[in-house]
């Protein structure tokens, strides 16, 4: 069985790098000194072994991480973001709620897993200064926190477990305990698979535990009589029992005393570890005459054989507060045995296990082409159209990065729209053929300056012999 909540998540952004420059007196060249931005936080899931249930993310669905401070100037770099840790309880699978896809198990305790990666810091102007461009204007956006939907469903193990003869009550006692819908009906054998409960305390927010309707028990179910040794295993699973006696007598007008006998000879044929856990009885269908008239003679018969015994009505509703508040209690006492949490291989894709130098290029349509990958889409996203110098540096890493000649030969031309990410850029032949003629011209400067030092060395060499 599984329990289920789907959550969207939000890493912080990168702050912004800033573009400054230092002004002091007496210091007329004081050259950029813009900071970088703050990283933005991250947002794990942490295995929590204290938690059973997926129930808080019922109220909250939405957690988003802290964003990263920008940067300053004299080099003064912003502050990062906090991360965000969501509490898990073990057991839990994490799937990727767009493609399906497995993320991960998490079943150790203090296990955690990245799961929306916060965003780079943008450079300030500081680190653009080159031996061309001195005084730079330029600094990079903060790249946006990583954000997705994730589904999260639990393997459950139930903390209590109902237990008693088929027909005893045992669903509409779950029913009227949590907000589970079982099948109920009035004839034996209508729970053919245990159903699963969440019973909360104190309402949203408060103590919460698992109890499970385990389907009846018969005669020579330890032997594997019917369904027994399935049934008999969700019950090996649970830390207390709650043996339910349809106090009436039921149609069949049989003696619940007998019942109460039949059931826990089975349970210690099946297991003595079984037979020695904390049980609790509940005298079921208190709500009839027959079933009043019956409970003093069975409390005096099993007051020494169980923990605490409750008369109750899964119908009306009858002592179950009171008998749930004390299962609260007693399970406070009972420590979550490591062979009674989930048992499951340890799997955790890496969600950033990408390379991220790959990139591809394709026409969509005649006028229309795509770029993706994860290099370029951060830089895209990075980059202040509004500053021409921050424009013209992202033409210069499609052109080093071999995108542009990529586009060229899938014939894009000029006013072709390029998509990269969210964005849609108009292709500009003539600003890239510009940004190559500069990029010659500063070849050619570079090169004839070191042919002058190599020439002024030589003569220095000579005057010197």
């Amino acid at each position: 069985m599984h329990d289920t909540a789907r959550i969207y998540v939000r890493a912080g952004n990168g702050g912004n790098g800033a573009a400054s420059f230092r002004r002091e007196k007496f210091v007329p060249f004081g050259g950029p000194d813009g900071g970088d931005g703050g990283r933005g936080g991250n947002v794990y899931l942490r295995v929590d072994p204290h938690l059973s249930t997926l129930l808080p993310f019922s109220y909250k669905q939405h957690f988003r991480a802290q964003h990263g401070q920008p940067g300053r100037g004299s080099n003064k770099a912003g502050k990062q973001g906090e991360d965000l840790y969501i509490a898990v309880p073990p057991g839990t699978v994490v799937i990727d709620d767009e493609t399906g896809e497995p993320i991960a198990d998490l079943t150790a305790e203090g296990q955690e897993l990245l799961v929306a990666k916060g965003g780079r810091g943008g450079l300030g102007n500081s680190h653009f200064v080159t031996s061309i461009k001195q005084a730079p204007r330029i600094a990079e956006l903060g790249e946006p926190g990583a954000e997705r939907w994730i589904r999260l469903e639990l393997k459950l193990i139930a903390d209590v477990g109902l237990v008693g003869f088929p027909n005893a009550g045992k669903s509409t006692l779950l029913a009227a305990s949590s907000a589970a819908r079982p099948k109920i009906a009035d004839y034996p054998f209508t729970t053919l698979e245990p159903n699963l409960g969440v019973v909360e305390i104190g309402g949203p927010g408060g103590e919460t535990f698992v109890m499970a309707d385990i389907p009846g028990l018969i005669e020579g179910a330890a032997e594997g009589v019917g369904l027994g040794h399935e049934f008999l295993r969700h019950v090996e699973r649970t830390r207390l029992l709650v043996h339910v006696l349809d106090g009436s007598g039921g149609l069949e007008g049989r003696d619940p005393l007998e019942d109460f006998e039949l059931v826990a000879q089975e349970l210690a044929a099946y297991s003595e570890e079984i037979a020695s856990k904390p049980c609790f009885l509940a005298i079921n269908k208190i709500d009839l005459p027959e079933a009043r008239e019956q409970a003093p003679r069975i409390r005096a018969a099993l007051s020494g054989r169980v923990e605490r015994i409750f008369e109750v009505s899964g119908v009306t509703g009858e002592g179950v507060r009171e008998m749930l508040v004390a299962i609260a209690e007693r399970l406070r006492e009972i420590p979550r045995a490591v062979s009674q949490l989930p048992v499951a291989e340890e799997r955790v894709y890496r969600l950033d296990d990408v390379d991220e130098s790959y990139w591809e290029t394709e026409q969509l349509s005649r006028h229309h082409f795509a770029v993706r990958g994860v290099k370029i889409e951060r830089s895209l996203k990075m980059t202040d159209f509004k500053n021409e110098e921050a424009a013209e540096r992202f033409q210069r890493i499609l052109e080093a990065s071999g995108i542009s000649r990529s586009l060229e030969n899938l014939g894009i031309q000029p006013g072709d729209i390029v998509h990269i990410a969210d964005a849609e850029l108009i292709w500009d032949e003539a600003a890239l053929e510009a940004e190559k003629l500069a990029d010659s011209r500063r070849s050619r400067r570079k090169t004839h300056r070191q042919r002058l030092a190599e020439k002024f060395e030589e003569v220095t060499e000579k005057r010197h012999s």
